[in-house]
């Protein structure tokens, strides 16, 4: 189980992994480009091969893109959608080039339509994304938070797309945070194991790839999409120890997602913890 965190990438890709190293890293997550900003520029073929050769260097773990927070690839917008087809396919074209495990996405909002409605062409979307990257980088659905009419709170929806997608590079990110808000009792043993069944009858354990490592600001079942640092939210230091013992995360890197405690972001204080933790549930 490695410990990593979203970086920034400013200055360039390869500058991210100093700044991993920095706060204790040992895998990480990045942006492809600005996440508020549809255009995703090609990533000239020296800074590839200097993230690579920086990556081999550091012995980082697996790199994982984060898609666009702008993707809504299950609104009833055509232009919406087309937009989010293109923005995500870059991604994961960078992705390929960078060696990266995957692309981590949203599933965002279905914008009313209903999920059954949005389902043909949310999958029609990824197998387009897919086409158009051709290589080992994994699209990956993220779990959310349920709130609106977001896709993916619920893992038979998941289940349902992986399925009509119908491609061994589709995988799941399971966000703790998320799933948290969604209702799934996580912080409890006996909740994490009746999650962890329900995953993986409906979507199979095989397909977690990545976790989202958040404490949660929001309540149990709030819906809520709220991140706080590791050990000052509900889900808790405790709440970890249960999820990060289960055996079902021993070989699932974590990435970091939480505000720091100074507001800056994923820090070292927080990789520090988790890896506390993670000695702690070893021993």
């Amino acid at each position: 189980m490695l410990i990593g965190a979203h970086v920034s990438t400013a200055g360039g890709a390869s500058k991210a992994i100093a700044r991993a190293e920095d706060i204790g890293a040992e895998c990480m997550q990045v942006f492809a480009s600005s996440p508020r900003a549809w255009k995703v520029p090609p990533m000239p073929d020296a800074e590839v091969e200097k993230f690579k050769a920086e990556s081999e260097r550091a012995g980082m773990g697996p790199t994982v893109v984060h898609g666009k927070y702008l993707c809504a690839i299950g609104s009833p917008d055509p232009e919406l959608v087309e937009k989010s087809v293109v923005a995500l396919t870059a991604e994961l074209q960078t992705a390929v080039r960078l060696d990266a495990l995957g692309v981590i996405f949203h599933p965002a909002s279905h914008r009313g339509q209903g999920f059954d409605a949005a389902l043909p062409q949310f999958t029609d979307a990824m197998k387009r994304v897919l086409d158009g990257a051709p290589g080992d980088a994994l699209l990956m659905l993220e779990t959310s938070a349920g709130s609106g009419d977001h896709i993916g709170s619920k893992f038979n929806e998941l289940a349902q797309i992986i399925r009509s997608v119908d491609d061994p590079r589709v995988a799941v990110c399971l966000d703790t945070q998320h799933v948290w808000a969604a209702g799934f009792n996580i912080a409890d043993a006996e909740g994490l194991e009746q999650t962890l069944k329900e995953f993986d009858s409906e979507i199979g354990l095989d397909l977690l790839k990545a976790v989202h490592a958040n404490d949660s600001k929001k309540e149990l079942g709030s819906a809520v999409d709220r991140h706080d640092n590791i050990g000052e939210g509900l889900i808790g230091k405790d709440g970890f120890r249960n999820i990060m013992g289960n055996k079902a995360f021993a070989d699932v890197p974590f990435y970091l997602e939480v505000p720091g405690f100074e507001k800056g972001g994923p820090d070292a204080p927080n990789v520090e913890i988790m890896k506390e933790i993670r000695s702690e549930v070893a021993a």
